[in-house]
């Protein structure tokens, strides 16, 4: 049997982790098998690690499978309880350092700094010191929230030693991009911040360096789809076509759902819709808390991939006014993207961070964190748009999302070289 030729390796939190990128992970490698990469691989964290930390996760027996070709490996951690972090992370590093010993071409891609880029220099450089003399190519990629949570928590607490750590092993890859033009631009003001204060030279790198490459959405699941289909789902659900307004993201205060909740308490509209609330996240206890006396308002925390287009497809308007938070901001808003191609009723939402570079000008847009004016948006779009305005919307949503198809975003982030073809 011949050995695999190109090797992509992403370094993630992928599956069940509901995280946007999560979701591109899986798209970049589905496109890659179609690329010339006969072996790839995501390389992640074992469940319960991931159940420990907290993050929210799907339902792990409705996670969708991926294609041949398509490996996820989850390395146990290494060490025992006398090493309190660094287990899994080790564990991650060890691994990679086996695949680069291999002989074969390899392009290494980390999402998330901390620590997925830590993981990939490491491995690198310790397979290059062991005389292993890998012939990889690595990429990383700032997601959004590393910069937002990470290098700003840094910064505010005066950590500039972590600081200058992340950025380091940032530029220490052969590329370095970013999820939007808002996270490039975070990026280089954050270097800065960090140059002013430690002398160090890492804003002028990262001008010169960071390029932007929007995150990849796999269209085919949101177009095109069965009518029937789509009612058959919200039957189940108990819900009706154009009768909801739908929030579907995770659940926390930076997606502005606490004022989603209170506005629509307020609406005239809520007459005629239910508010749809699908997702989990940290604030779904208090969010349920608030709502329980307003039975217009639904919950859904088992919603899959399959039945997330459905529920957009079906929805009278699909509100995410997201709003900037200390420890998070919105740097594109994967499911804004998703729900432009999925169709339905128009998207409310609002300029923070990059969600602008999502929608352009095909989404009804709110001040962030302003109550009566999403109650005015949610009024205008349920209840004054005309069934004209609604399709134009919707067919220049759809048209701007396209950019966004993953095969797109892949040969844009990896251009294609030619292959060699092992004997």
């Amino acid at each position: 049997m011949n050995p695999p030729h190109r090797r992509l390796v992403i370094v993630v939190r992928a599956d069940p982790v509901i995280c946007g990128h999560s979701g591109e992970a899986r798209n970049l490698a589905e496109v890659a098998l179609t690329r010339g990469f006969t072996d790839v691989r995501l390389l992640t964290w074992p469940i319960p690690a991931l159940r420990a930390a907290g993050l929210p996760l799907k339902p792990l027996d409705r996670l969708l499978p991926y294609s041949p070709g398509i490996t996820v490996e989850r390395p146990e951690p290494v060490g025992d309880y006398r090493v309190p972090d660094g287990r899994h992370q080790a564990g991650l590093t060890g691994r990679l350092v086996e695949l680069l010993a291999e002989p074969v071409p390899t392009v290494c891609l980390s999402m998330y700094l901390a620590p997925h880029t830590s993981v990939v220099v490491d491995a690198v450089a310790a397979a290059r010191a062991a005389g292993y003399a890998p012939d990889v190519h690595t990429v990383a990629k700032a997601v959004g929230s590393d910069v937002t949570n990470v290098i700003r928590s840094c910064l505010r607490e005066g950590r500039f030693g972590a600081a200058t750590v992340l950025f380091t092993t940032f530029l220490a890859n052969d590329e370095v991009v970013a999820v939007s033009d808002y996270t490039r631009d975070e990026i280089i003001a954050s270097a800065e911040q960090v140059d002013a204060r430690c002398g160090t030279g890492f804003a002028e790198q990262c001008r010169r360096r960071v390029t932007v490459s929007y995150p990849p959405i796999d269209s085919s699941a949101f177009l095109g789809l069965d009518e029937a289909e789509v009612d058959a789902a919200l039957a189940r659900r108990g819900l009706d076509r154009d009768g909801y307004v739908l929030f579907l993201s995770r659940v926390t205060r930076a997606k502005g759902i606490y004022e989603l909740v209170a506005a629509f308490a307020r609406t005239r509209c809520r007459s005629r819709v239910k508010l749809v609330v699908a997702g989990t996240g940290p604030a779904l206890a208090e969010v349920r808390a608030l709502a329980a006396a307003d039975d217009r308002v639904v919950f859904l925390d088992d919603v899959d991939d399959r039945e997330k287009a459905l529920l957009m497809h079906g929805c009278a308007a699909y509100a995410l006014p997201t709003k900037p938070e200390p420890d998070f901001v919105e740097t594109f808003g994967i499911a804004l993207a998703e729900k432009m191609l999925a169709g339905g009723g128009p998207i409310i939402t609002t300029t923070t961070g990059g969600a602008p570079e999502a929608v352009g000008d095909t989404a009804v847009i709110v001040r962030p964190g302003d109550v009566p004016s999403l109650v005015a948006a949610l009024d205008r779009v349920v209840l004054e748009l005309s069934a004209a305005e609604r399709h134009d919307l919707e067919m220049r949503a759809r048209a701007r999302a396209l950019r966004f198809d993953r095969a797109a975003v892949f040969d844009d982030l990896f251009p294609q070289t030619p292959v060699i073809e092992v004997a």
